[in-house]
């Protein structure tokens, strides 16, 4: 199964190379083919507004204005659909916290059921971080500046698949745990591992706890007047940058939920279609990169073989 998609790769080459053979001027044909889509994508990727290493880069390669674009759309969709989602399912989806506790309290009197259900949210939650993680490390590994795309695109897709089937998994229960909460709950899952993995755990959207707590920390810092004016005292000072991201964090997950909110209550389902569309967005700067890779390297392939 890992060589499928190899073995197609090599296939759409080599027709893509038997096609350019046997049509007339198939050299210059070529070139202004290739011109023409380099051209194409070089106008795509300058007019999105997004910094081009967002989704590609990693740990120390990434700025501090990189993390702060990530921290806001992805809060924002974290926020969209923890919220949201709490409308449509009646369940908050990102909250680990409350989740365990939960499952705590229902052991402890005996419902049994519902214990099994915060369980399979935790569960599911897992599978979700494991998936991306794991798309990650596939793309890693071969070296693919898209794999952040990937698992953006994998969220885009589930998001669709709960807003077209939601109305439907809501009926169907099992251990008194709609499907679409366990749906909600991978998507959450899936969308935490990818930011905290590209940001080396720098940025987390899906739960405020540790957020806020941190605004709290640098706020005291802030605040804190450093009477001893001895050079040799290290002297309290809060770290501006890390507080306007954590404060950006609350902002847009707050507004998130309030879209999400409102556009689960005003038009349902099909609130999702939006989201997965900004997801997709998102990732289309790091798939165009590819795309044009992918090019380079067809040209150079065609040249050596000429």
């Amino acid at each position: 199964m890992r060589r499928v998609p190899r073995y197609l790769f090599l296939i759409a080459k080599r027709y893509g190379r038997w096609v350019l053979r046997h049509r007339p001027h198939a050299e210059n044909m070529q070139a202004d083919l290739q011109a023409d889509l380099q051209a194409v994508l070089d106008r795509a990727v300058a007019t999105l507004p997004l910094q081009s290493g967002i989704f590609t880069k990693e740990g120390a390669l990434r700025t501090a204005a990189m993390n702060r674009q990530l921290a806001w759309c992805m809060a924002f969709i974290a926020g969209a659909v923890n919220a949201g989602g709490y409308l449509a399912v009646g369940h908050y989806t990102s909250h680990m916290t409350g989740i365990v506790s939960s499952m705590a309290d229902n052991t402890a009197e005996g419902d049994v059921f519902t214990a099994l259900a915060a369980l399979a949210m935790i569960l599911f939650f897992m599978g979700g971080a494991f998936l991306s993680t794991t798309l990650l490390s596939f793309g890693k590994r071969r070296e693919l500046p898209s794999r952040y795309a990937i698992s953006l695109l994998a969220e885009a897709v589930l998001l669709l698949v709960f807003g077209f089937m939601g109305g439907s998994l809501q009926d169907r229960i099992r251990f008194h745990l709609p499907e679409t909460v366990a749906l909600l709950c991978f998507i959450m899952g899936m969308h935490n591992s990818l930011t905290t993995n590209i940001s080396g755990a720098a940025v987390r959207t899906t739960h405020l706890t540790g957020t806020v707590t941190d605004i709290g920390i640098e706020l005291s810092k802030l605040t804190y007047v450093n009477v001893n004016k001895d050079p040799q005292l290290e002297r309290i000072e809060a770290n501006r940058s890390k507080l306007r991201l954590y404060l950006l964090i609350l902002v847009s997950f707050f507004i998130g939920g309030t879209v999400g909110a409102l556009g689960f209550h005003y038009i349902g389902f099909k609130v999702t279609v939006p989201l997965a569309a900004f997801l997709c967005f998102l990732a289309a700067r790091p798939i165009i990169l590819q795309v044009r890779l992918a090019l380079r390297m067809l040209k150079r392939n065609l040249e050596e073989e000429k």
